[in-house]
């Protein structure tokens, strides 16, 4: 238990490092999408996509889910609490939408034309509400 502050404080910060991804990402969707007919563009923006997935966001949504894991593991307890139960619900939806983006991200290596950049703003806004309910249930914890 002497390090679950710690544990706690790792997980909030994998948390905002995987939610700049999920906010960023589908805003370079909509670049993709509404500048697909300049190649030099597409070159820079698909390479932007595929380093801010690879390497930002799948990293940090693994170190989100463990380090969570982890707190829950060393507080089995918490698991009756209704709060981080709907968390936990959220959280799967937010797992769901970040490997959607993966394949929205080849999809669209493979057609720049795929979807519309219409779509790809409204599709931008999913993860914000996502996150708007898990800070609530983890701050407020109205179910308690």
């Amino acid at each position: 238990m002497a390090y679950y502050n710690w544990i706690l404080a790792f997980h909030v910060m994998s948390f905002v490092s995987w939610m700049a991804m999920l906010f960023y990402l589908p805003r370079l969707f909509v670049y993709h999408r509404e500048h697909a007919d300049k190649k030099e563009f597409l070159e820079v923006v698909e390479i932007q996509e595929y380093k801010l997935y690879k390497y930002i966001g799948a990293p940090a949504m693994w170190a989100t889910i463990i380090s969570g894991g982890t707190m829950i593991y060393l507080v089995p307890a918490m698991l009756e609490s209704r709060w981080l139960q709907v968390k936990l619900l959220f959280l799967l939806l937010l797992i769901a939408y970040s490997f959607s983006l993966e394949g929205y991200r080849r999809k669209l290596a493979e057609n720049p034309n795929y979807k519309s950049g219409k779509f790809f703003r409204a599709y931008n806004e999913v993860p914000t509400l996502l996150m708007i309910v898990i800070v609530i249930m983890v701050v407020l914890k109205p179910f308690s």
